[in-house]
């Protein structure tokens, strides 16, 4: 498989070329909360199919061989959410972490996660260790979940983390370099993002990967996380392989 085609709404065809994909793809997993309210339904119920769509796109990242997807599952500002909602969220994210357990060896998945994790209860902080512990065996799809996640607080935990090293002694202020500072990120020894993809019609980064997102390519959809479906990636592939992505230089 090397070409897949879709059609534009009244356009012309696109295609995606799988042996040009971008390395790394982050996703914002937005309008779980919308889709479920157009239908008369609790919050919770998006969330719940909003889950399945992560299952179903991950699993199709791995197959056609992207190496790195990373998605903003639960921000620092969402826990002044509504209880039950911050609740079902976490349900849903310990059932995600426990079939994960059973299933990464078998399609040599990596799960990695980025965040304040100390927030979690002890019992999803033991899960997401031991799927640490697999995932340093694997080789496959890198899946990055962001949990818990502030683009600016990573930037302060990682500023932190520098001074810390400084005052004991094993670098200098002076040491400080771009290279050196994404050493301290959560996303350390990951790949920028190629390509950053927004479901749900929202026009802002909302905290989202800000040091790692300079160069991406963006590509904004008003469809909602829950109905993303595999064609809707493959628009997304299919824009950013049409772009010339120059960082800041003249073609």
């Amino acid at each position: 498989m090397k070409l897949v085609f879709w059609k534009k709404s009244g356009g012309a065809a696109g295609q995606v070329d799988f042996n040009r994909l971008p390395r790394h793809i982050a996703i914002i997993l937005d309008g779980n909360g919308r889709w479920a309210k157009r239908r008369g339904l609790p919050r919770t119920a998006g969330h719940k199919v909003g889950a399945e769509t992560f299952r179903t796109i991950a699993t199709y990242c791995r197959d056609i061989g992207l190496e790195y997807l990373t998605v903003y599952a639960f921000s620092t500002e969402n826990w002044k959410r509504p209880k039950d909602e911050v609740e079902t969220i976490m349900v849903l994210l310990k059932r995600y972490l426990l079939e994960a357990i059973e299933t990464m060896e078998r399609d040599n998945v990596r799960l990695r996660f980025m965040g304040d994790l100390l927030a979690l209860n002890d019992e999803l902080k033991a899960l997401v260790a031991e799927c640490n512990a697999i995932s340093d065996r694997l080789t496959g799809c890198q899946c990055n979940i962001c949990i818990n996640y502030g683009g600016r607080a990573e930037l302060v935990h990682a500023a932190q983390s520098f001074a810390e090293d400084c005052i004991a002694g094993s670098v200098k202020p002076g040491d400080l370099t771009e290279d050196i500072f994404e050493k301290y990120l959560y996303s350390a020894g990951i790949p920028s993002p190629d390509l950053l993809i927004r479901p749900g019609g929202e026009l802002r980064l909302s905290n989202f990967l800000l040091w790692q997102c300079a160069y991406a390519e963006f590509y904004l959809t008003d469809v909602l996380w829950p109905d993303f479906s595999k064609e809707e990636l493959h628009k997304a592939i299919a824009a950013y392989q049409s772009r010339n992505r120059r960082y800041g230089a003249v073609t």
